[in-house]
Formats: structure tokens, sequence, C-alpha cells
């Protein structure tokens, strides 16, 4: 209910009173607009996109249900009022904001800054809500945020050392029982590369999917958010990780302890859903010791008449953040490309970066980056190096393979050496259906590696490193075990080995 029953186009008093708010509330409301500007263009690839069908339909089935929910309960916008200065949702209207500049300005992260964005505006929107009511309402904006495409950001920055965690855990558990299977890298990638346990067994996938949960959970039984909830909600989150190390743990002992690497794989997808449904069941019982929320009420009362200190400071403050917002420099591709002294075997010819590979390479401050065609004893393909010490640069090669309308069929680790492994990725062509393989991994002075992860947390060590991504796209499909293919791989590390 957004207005009041009597107010209408035909009632003088009405106009006169509620006119100049409703005008305020337009001008507030088009300065924040104005102010996450930026956001528009990235929501409106994530609402069209194929590849993010799931968020799509996720988001409209939680739309439907907040509509649903808003009939049911009469949950009222006072927009017809000036508003109000409420202390929590201010601070998360401002609060935000402020995080919202900083993430655009050094960050330059998409999928955080439209976080901040929905959590900013559910803050605005609680200056036009009662108190109760926008308590209530939270975990539903949650849930809408939470469809958000932020799971790969996730895996790489908390994946990694979750993953690290888990293989540490499983390690010292092992050897409790006399079962050690060796150090982390032997748990990391077993039976080189055929079951792997790669950022997708991090557990980052369940906890994003948990947190749905729960949220969806707390909403439809209509649970306090408050500090006991909190506390359901971290021992939620203990659950899924411990059934992951459980998982894990499993996965192991099948694959290297008992050498049936098959038996893991048929273990692998069944333990991650016990595990999860589980985690599940045990999140309902223990929201039942939850107080129930308040009901918010429908009286306006505690709505003061008049906020007309408050209100144009709000719309100043919000116009002032506007003005104030810069997007990250785009200062890549700055410094000349090395030359590249391939021995003989390799023949090479240069080829010019595509429109949209340029465009992101100088947004996101690529050193420099070379892409040619190569012809090694009959293999042939291309091939994109791309030199950086800052981890913006780098990426995961397999978005760009489906950005250029290829589908990604499978995707694993392969060791080159016992301290070279690459991602060996298989891809299809739609169009026509053929198979193409593709190959990349990361290189610096010092190590090599497939896993976005420790490249990104490599930055965090110390000073900076330089660092290269390579990535291979070949003409055929790869036969098992060629000897060429992997001297290729060989060669190339060697060449960019002298760059850095």
């Amino acid at each position: 209910m957004l207005f009041p029953p009597k107010f209408s186009a035909f009632n003088a008093r009405a106009l006169k009173t509620y006119a100049p708010p409703i005008v305020f509330n337009l001008a507030l409301v088009g300065a924040w607009l104005w102010l996450y500007r930026n956001m528009f263009d990235y929501l409106g690839v994530i609402a069209t996109r194929e590849d993010f069908r799931t968020n799509q339909l996720l988001l409209l089935g939680i739309g439907a249900l907040v509509a649903w929910q808003i009939h049911k309960h009469s949950w009222q916008v006072q927009f017809q009022r000036a508003p109000q200065p409420q202390p929590l949702p201010l601070a998360l209207a401002l609060g935000g904001s402020l995080a919202y500049l900083f993430v655009e300005r050094v960050l330059d992260i998409n999928t955080l800054s439209a976080i901040l964005f929905g959590l900013a505006s559910y803050g605005l929107l609680g200056l036009y809500l009662t108190p109760a009511s926008w308590r209530q309402g939270l975990p539903a904006a949650l849930l809408l945020i939470g469809v958000l495409p932020f799971g790969e950001h996730l895996q790489t920055f908390i994946g990694y050392p979750l993953r690290l965690l888990t293989a540490e855990i499983v390690r010292r558990g092992l050897a409790e029982f006399g079962a050690a299977p060796g150090g982390l890298d032997t748990i990391l990638i077993l039976e080189n590369g055929v079951s792997q346990i790669d950022l997708p067994c991090s557990g980052v996938k369940s906890l994003w999917t948990g947190a749905l949960f729960i949220l969806a959970a707390t909403w439809f039984d209509r649970r306090a958010v408050n500090a006991r909830w909190f506390g359901v909600a971290l021992g939620f989150a203990l659950l899924l990780l411990a059934a992951n190390v459980i998982r894990v743990g499993a996965l192991v002992v099948s694959a290297q302890v008992f050498a049936l690497p098959v038996l893991a794989q048929m273990l692998h997808v069944p333990l991650g859903v016990l595990g999860f449904v589980g985690a599940c069941a045990a999140a309902v019982w223990l929201l039942r010791f939850c107080r129930a929320a308040p009901k918010p009420r429908t009286v306006t009362e505690n709505f003061r008449a008049s906020a007309r200190a408050f209100a144009p400071l709000l719309l100043s403050g919000v116009a002032l953040l506007g003005i104030l917002y810069a997007p990250r420099p785009q200062d890549g591709l700055r410094a000349p490309a090395p030359t590249l002294n391939f021995p003989t075997a390799l023949t090479s010819a240069a080829l010019p970066l595509k429109p949209d590979e340029h465009a992101w390479l100088v947004r996101d401050g690529a050193e420099s980056a070379l892409r040619f065609r190569f012809n090694y004893q009959g293999v042939t393909g291309s091939l994109i190096v791309v030199l950086s010490k800052t981890w913006r640069a780098h990426h995961y090669p397999e978005r760009c393979f489906q950005v250029y309308g290829l589908d990604m069929a499978e995707s694993h680790t392969q060791l080159v050496t016992e301290n070279f492994p690459v991602r060996a990725v298989t891809l299809r062509d739609p169009q026509t259906n053929a198979r193409l393989d593709a190959t990349y991994w990361f290189q610096s002075a010092a190590r090599t590696t497939d896993d976005y992860g420790t490249r990104v947390w490599a930055d965090t060590a110390g000073a900076p490193e330089r660092w290269a991504l390579v990535s291979i796209l070949f003409d055929a499909p790869l036969q098992t075990n060629d000897a060429r293919v992997r001297a290729l791989y060989q060669t190339l590390r060697d060449v960019i080995a002298q760059t850095l």
C-alpha cells in the first residue's frame, strides 16, 4: 500500500499535503540511481545472458514470492512522507554507498559493487518503512542479493584457503589412522588430475546454496534476525564445511588408500548431496529455537510528520556521493610487448588482439600481451600470453571461451611434470558440434599453477610479482599422451620464463 486511500488526483487537500514530499522523494530516487549509474549495464548483462540462466530463474521465483508476501502482510512503504532518520537503515544506505565508491575506484569488481548497491538500496528503503517492517524484510532482501552470480569470486577469494584447510584436515585425520596419503599436493591432485580436489570441492558452492536456504527458511518461518540467529547460521556453515571434509576424506580414501578412483567418482556427487541435505535438516531444527519476528504495524504514528532538516541533508549527501564517483583508471597495455625467442621447431605468426580482448586488458591493467598462431611439429593453434603484476588482468580463460560462443564440456588438471600443472579444457562448437581442446596455466619466475585462486592469493604474499597467463586454443582435438603436446608446454614455459 504505497499511498493512503484518501489520496487521489481529485482531492486538492491531499494533493497539497502529499505532493511536496512525493516530489522530493522522486528527486532522491533520481539522485540515488545516478549515483549507481554504472551498475545498470552489469545488471542488464546478468538479466539477459544465457550463462546466468540459473540466477535469472532464481531471481524470478524469489521476486514473485516477495511480491506475494508483501501483498499478504500489507507491507507498507510510506513513500508519501519524507524519509525518516532511522539509524540502522541510514547507516546501511550511507555506509554501503561509501564502500561502493571505494570498490569502484580501487577494486573494480562488478559483483561486489552490485552487492553493495542492493544492501544500500534496502537501507534507503528502510527510511520509508517502520523499523519492524524493515527488520522483517531483511532476509528477503538478502535472498534477492544472494542470487547475484558472485560464486566465482567466492571460489577464488575464499575457496582457495578453504581448499587448503580441507586438505590439511584430511591429511592429519588419515595420519591418525596410519593411512597418511602424503602431502597437501597429493591430496589436492589425485591420480594425475583424474580425481581432483579443486575449487568446487572447497565447499564454497554449498555455503552459497546453504545461505540462500537458511535465508528463505528464516523468511518463511518469520524468525527474527538477531544474535541467536547468527549463531544458528554459523553452526549451519560449520556443518556444511564438516560435511565437505568428510566427503573429501572419503574421496581420498577411495582413490588413494584403496586405489579405487572409479569408486571415488561414484561417491563424489551422492556424498555432497547427502551432506548438504543433512546440514539443511539440522538448520531447520535449530531455527525453531530462534524468536519469532514481530509482526509489522500497519499504523504509522511512529513516523514523524516532519523531517525538514533531515530530508534536504540526505538528498544533498546522495548528490555529493554521485559527484564524487570515479571509476578505476584504465591504464593497461602501456608497456611494450616482450620478444619471445622461440626455438626453430616452433614457428609463429603475430595476430592482433581482438577488440574485446584489448578492451578488458586495458581496463584491468595488464602490463602487455601477445597473441599469435603457432605450429610445433604439426600441432597448430592460437596462443595468448598476458603479462601483469596484478591479478585483475588475469582471469578464468573458460569464461573467454564461452564469450566467443564455445561450450565447455570438461575441465581438469593435467600434470606435465611434477611441478608443472596445466588446466586442460574440452570445448564444443555449438554450430558444428566439433570438439576443441584448450590449455592454460599461470606462471611466475618461481612457480607454475593452473589454479586461479593460487594466482590471486600470490599477490597477497608480499611484493607483487610479474606473472604470465598462457592460454592455448588448439585447431584439432588432442591425442591422449601426445609427446609433442607435452614438449610444446615445456618449450613455452621455458621461453616465457626468460621474460619473467
